[in-house]
């Protein structure tokens, strides 16, 4: 890393007592409310998930109003804190639409330094009565365009693989514009905007297709720092992703050992074989480091620190194969068990490998990361 970086307050990269209390309550919540049986049940509803226990993780728990500050409606605390709900809602694979809401969007609004737009939305995300979204928000030219219209402005252009595209109630959206790149809210109405549904691996994280046709919207922030707002969100969503990660790894280890004590062969636990101990261990040693490396870039998002896209970059990478491996243990040491559509280890599977590609595979985080560090690669963003 560059010398001289501003380090990082080690108290951010430990638990307090409070977010203790905050993980024991969400794993309650979750260990009552979601799960495999519950996500299966939700798959095929309009938004893919139950909006009454949406409610409730807002209104009993605050979860949405975390990290939002105080005079937007929040609870004015931390990343961390937030970060601490994802671990848990990845642990239970809750599949509401956490992620595009209380991260990207809200983080969106907040980086802009658009303080109407910031009072119109977040206030709604942190009580729970909006979802909300970023479209076209990957790196490239945006495919979709904005222009002047009477005293207004419109979208048009296609968007894909939005999250939650088809349920969102708002999508903050990159675009064209006659003088360079800008960012637009769009409150999405049926006459203005298509949305269709795309068949994903992982169906507990929709996507959608999103085509505007003279949809009407407003500008959020200015121009100048539309690029950094964009590129902020993109590495918030990255830290987001792997505190996600480290809970659905931490699932995923602590089902199989479970399992492989209680299942027998040639009359032991096949748990005290060797070969399977070492493939356990190895997962531990993976988990731990993807622990490390998503508290890090969580604790780079709470400090604001200039160091969160090389933190985001290496906890992409580290806590995605993290992920991949335990889930793949976990359906290997299952025995044929594991390979079934009624054991879970598939959903955890779809999730792991979906969740690989979201912010950029493991190879394109690993150029971008050696470009920010001065060994060639990708250009710094």
């Amino acid at each position: 890393m560059p010398p001289g970086r501003p380090e990082i307050d080690p108290q951010l990269l430990f638990e307090t007592d409070e977010q203790r209390q905050l993980r024991t309550v969400l794993r309650d919540f979750y260990s009552e409310v979601s799960g495999p049986e519950e996500v299966r049940k939700h798959l095929d509803t309009p938004r893919g998930h139950a909006e009454a226990l949406w409610a409730r993780l807002a209104g009993e728990i605050g979860v949405h109003g975390l990290a939002i500050p105080e005079e937007y409606g929040g609870a004015g605390f931390t990343f961390v804190e937030l970060a601490v709900a994802l671990e848990e809602a990845g642990r239970a694979l809750y599949c509401a639409p956490l992620l595009p809401t209380v991260v990207l969007a809200a983080h969106a609004l907040l980086y802009s330094g658009d303080r109407t737009s910031c009072e119109r939305y977040l206030p709604r995300i942190a009580e729970g009565a909006l979802t909300a979204t970023v479209a076209a928000f990957d790196e490239g030219e945006p495919q979709v365009t904005a222009e002047q219209e009477g005293r207004g402005w419109v979208l048009r252009g296609r968007a894909d693989f939005v999250l939650d595209g088809a349920g969102a109630e708002l999508v903050l959206v990159r675009a064209r514009t006659p003088g360079g790149i800008g960012l637009f809210a769009c409150e999405p109405a049926e006459d203005s905007c298509r949305r269709t549904p795309r068949r994903v691996l992982d169906e507990t994280r929709r996507q959608a297709v999103m085509e505007f046709r003279g949809a009407p919207v407003t500008a959020v922030g200015t121009a100048e720092r539309i690029e950094d707002t964009v590129a902020a969100t993109l590495d918030v969503g990255r830290a987001a992703l792997a505190a996600e990660q480290v809970g659905g790894s931490g699932h995923a280890l602590d089902a199989t050992v479970e399992f492989v004590a209680q299942r027998h062969q040639f009359g032991r636990p096949i748990g005290s074989f060797q070969a399977v101990k070492h493939r356990l261990a190895d997962v531990l040693v993976a988990q731990e480091a993807a622990r490390s490396a998503a508290a890090y870039a969580t604790a780079c998002v709470a400090a604001a620190s200039p160091q969160l896209p090389v933190a985001a970059g290496a906890a992409a990478v580290v806590c995605s194969e993290t992920f991949r491996l335990a889930t793949a243990e976990y359906v290997q040491l299952h025995g044929g068990i594991g390979f079934t559509w009624e054991h879970p280890a598939h959903l955890y599977v779809r999730r792991a490998r979906g969740s690989a590609v979201l912010f950029g595979t493991a190879d394109r985080n690993r150029a971008r990361l050696a470009g920010l560090i001065g060994l060639g690669g990708e250009p710094a963003a």
